[in-house]
């Protein structure tokens, strides 16, 4: 790693990035799916249905949800016979999750606190690794690529859904005045948190573009990468397979 990583817009030590980012998502973690649905227009459950219908999560499959703290992506893959361990490094995140399924009556979901970077699984161990929304909050991002790859057993595969920079002429300005400008007043309003708000619109600024996300998936060692642009690339969804 570089001595600094971002986080926003700001460079900072790598074990900053971690604390606050921590700090970020323990602060919003009771709003979050109220905020999700109020920034997308409920639009992000359609992109995760989307999403799960592209993992194709089979009956008995094991798989490895990482930063799936709220459990939206577990709850869809586990009603389709899927064995769905949720991971997430922040506690607070899991708790809301576990409290949703308790409410929803879903059993069966195994929960585990973890680190991306440094998974506590062995070598293959999942059919399949999810990511939603969540890989840019990682302060080492080609580790926890590289750690995605050797949980996954032979055949296995990778599905990452993030945000990205749109390529729609005139789109990406209006997006950018957005996700600037009025995201982080509806965070203010709606979860009483404007910073966090500002950090995760600035964070998907420094996201890398598309093909270069995707080459670093294949530098973690996947093959037959992909990547299928939403709404101009505003979303996108990266695959890869360990073979």
């Amino acid at each position: 790693m570089t001595d600094k990583v971002s986080f926003g817009y700001e460079d900072v030590d790598p074990q900053e990035k971690t604390r606050r980012v921590g700090q970020v998502f323990s602060s919003v973690a009771a709003k979050y799916d109220i905020m999700n649905d109020a920034m997308s227009g409920g639009m992000h459950r359609l992109w995760k249905d989307r999403f799960v219908r592209r993992v194709k999560p089979q009956p008995g499959e094991a798989i490895l949800d990482m930063a799936g703290g709220t459990g939206d992506i577990a709850f869809r893959m586990a009603a389709r016979g899927a064995d769905v361990t949720v991971a997430d490094i922040n506690q607070d995140m899991l708790d809301v999750g576990i409290e949703r399924a308790m409410e929803r009556g879903i059993t069966g979901l195994t929960w585990s606190n973890q680190n991306a970077e440094k998974l506590t699984y062995p070598r293959a161990t999942f059919d399949a690794y999810t990511i939603v929304f969540g890989i840019r909050n990682v302060t080492d991002i080609p580790a926890a690529l590289k750690e995605a790859h050797r949980v996954l057993k032979v055949g296995g595969r990778f599905f990452c859904m993030e945000f990205s920079t749109t390529e729609w002429p005139g789109f990406r300005e209006i997006y950018d005045l957005y996700s600037h400008k009025i995201m982080p007043q509806m965070g203010k309003i709606i979860a009483q948190d404007e910073e966090s708000y500002r950090y995760l619109a600035e964070s998907i600024r420094r996201f890398p573009t598309m093909p270069v996300f995707e080459s670093m998936i294949r530098e973690a060692g996947f093959a037959n990468t992909r990547v299928e642009p939403i709404l101009g690339g505003a979303v996108a969804i990266h695959s890869g397979w360990k073979v």
